[in-house]
């Protein structure tokens, strides 16, 4: 494997990742990086934590100069992952003096419109990025570098027209980067109309099976949450629960709690503020078991997670790659435990079925005792419009 020194990577750049105890690139950065700083579209397919944001990084870095007007865009799909990447961009590049934001809804937009006035790089969620171009808040006339940060989770959540109209009001002149843990035919669709002669980059699997230990029990529905509490009290290493649903979340982590389980949530519908806190709280140990909506399974910024756990099955194959995606990261193991009651059969049918090369074990039911449930009746935290959703 590579040295960062022999990608070509600026010296102020590699002195600011040294800062940060990169030692060597990963897979995807030793292919992209090159392609990235001659100016090449690529589009990569690498899962989740597998260090694509340094690829853009180092090619934003390399390639423009600041002079506080807008030259880079990124876009991705969440709040936290604009945060997440502003934040990286600000570490990978403290030896410059390239400024970013973050555009997102969910916040006031008037310290936004002030921000970018005076940016280089702008990394935004596609709806307040329009929203940006409509007010006419933004001037994208010097934009040299467009990046399409989890494409294909971008598309998942409907944004792909609010994505095409963005990339058609950027100068043609430009370089596009694609970075997708898949490649849908969506995402191929995106590559043939916008993208120039791209390099396609294919790194690091999703899932490493050697390492993921998976297991079901089927259990009666109204049992989930006893057992749930039963599994997690056996072990106090980080573990993340999935659920399909924000009441479900809401639910699921009220009675952990309940239980003496340090258990915190996770999902859209909280405010920008909480979720922060939530992932910084769990990122640091304070809680060590996080519950959430799929909003927490792409891309975000969560590390040594010991084990999943699906209280909901999720409806399609590709969503469990990625929730249990979560786990057996960097060389260390992991394990997934779903809990199956009747409505979930068909999707794990439906998973069994897309990867026959997993190996997912029936265990056998342990005795557990009867939890007092507790249904709470959640008050919305704010209203949102029902006429367009903002992330």
């Amino acid at each position: 494997m590579k040295k960062f020194e022999e990608l070509g990577i600026d010296e102020r750049t590699i002195k600011a990742i040294r800062d940060l105890g990169f030692e060597k690139p990963t897979e995807v950065q030793e292919k992209a990086i090159p392609y990235v700083l001659e100016g090449r579209d690529i589009i990569a397919e690498s899962a989740t934590g597998s260090g694509k944001t340094f690829v853009f990084a180092a090619g934003i870095i390399n390639n423009i100069v600041p002079k506080k007007k807008p030259q880079a865009i990124i876009l991705t799909p969440t709040r936290e992952l604009a945060e997440q990447i502003n934040n990286a961009l600000k570490k990978f590049s403290k030896y410059t003096k390239i400024k970013t934001t973050a555009v997102y809804g969910g916040v006031p937009i008037e310290k936004q419109i002030r921000s970018l006035k005076t940016t280089d790089v702008i990394v935004a969620t596609p709806g307040r990025m329009l929203d940006h171009i409509s007010r006419r808040t933004v001037d994208l006339s010097n934009i040299k570098i467009v990046i399409l940060d989890e494409a294909d989770r971008m598309l998942d959540m409907g944004f792909i027209d609010d994505v095409k109209q963005i990339l058609s009001r950027c100068p043609k002149n430009r370089q596009t980067l694609l970075l997708s843990a898949t490649i849908t035919r969506e995402i191929l669709g995106l590559k043939r109309k916008f993208l120039k002669d791209p390099v396609t980059i294919n790194a690091e699997k999703q899932v490493n099976k050697e390492r993921l230990k998976q297991e079901y029990y089927e259990v009666n529905g109204r049992e989930k949450i006893s057992l749930l509490v039963k599994l997690l009290k056996e072990s106090d290493e980080l573990s993340m629960v999935f659920c399909n649903t924000r009441k479900t979340v809401d639910f699921v982590t009220t009675n952990l709690r309940n239980n003496g389980i340090k258990a915190i949530a996770i999902h859209g519908g909280h405010t920008q503020n909480k979720r922060l806190k939530a992932l910084d709280d769990f990122n640091n140990g304070r809680v060590n078991v996080l519950v959430c909506t799929d909003v927490a399974a792409r891309g975000l910024d969560i590390k040594n997670v010991k084990r999943v756990f699906n209280f909901d099955l999720p409806k399609t194959s590709k969503e469990y790659i990625h929730r249990i995606g979560r786990t057996a990261r960097a060389g260390q193991n992991g394990e997934v435990t779903n809990l199956l009651s009747q409505q979930d059969y068909d999707s794990m049918s439906r998973i069994m079925s897309d990867y026959r090369e997993f190996e997912i074990n029936k265990r056998k039911k342990p005795e557990f005792k009867r939890i007092q449930i507790v249904h709470e009746q959640r008050r919305p935290e704010r209203r949102f419009s029902r006429r367009r959703r903002r992330f």
